[in-house]
């Protein structure tokens, strides 16, 4: 079975740092939530987590295909819900400038079935991508 694998020490009262391969992180809640505001949050970091998965599947076949796509930018938004406090849907609103919406389409389902974290995703929250396109 493979894995990926990561690790987290803490570093202050309420700092962890990650290490990623080679890369390093600093985990941290902002100051109006008791924190030292080092760095990002969990759940911000999860949505890093679905939107790096998404872009890298998205770039990839967009290269693949020499798809005459670019300047490609992806927000992800999380919608809270509470009690407790959690994501209930998210949002992935993609702009790209492209003369061809619907190759965009198609490679945005691509990115969609090829992503670990969509596919980890798909069935237990809503997930919603939207395009808009730049010609």
């Amino acid at each position: 079975m493979s894995q990926l694998k990561i690790e987290l020490r803490q570093v202050s009262a309420s700092t962890s740092e990650v290490a990623i391969r080679h890369h390093r992180l600093l985990v941290d809640r902002p100051v109006e939530k008791d924190g030292g505001d080092s760095g990002p949050m969990g759940g911000e970091l999860f949505l890093v987590s679905v939107g790096g998965c998404f872009m890298s599947n998205l770039l990839a076949a967009i290269k693949a295909r020499n798809a005459e796509i670019f300047n490609v930018r992806t927000e992800v938004i999380g919608i809270l819900t509470d009690t407790p406090t959690r994501f209930s849907a998210l949002e992935l609103n993609v702009n790209a400038e492209s003369a061809d919406r619907e190759m965009l389409e198609r490679l945005l389902e691509v990115a969609d079935r090829g992503c670990i974290m969509m596919n980890t995703l798909r069935g237990k929250i809503d997930v919603s991508i939207r395009i808009g396109v730049t010609v």
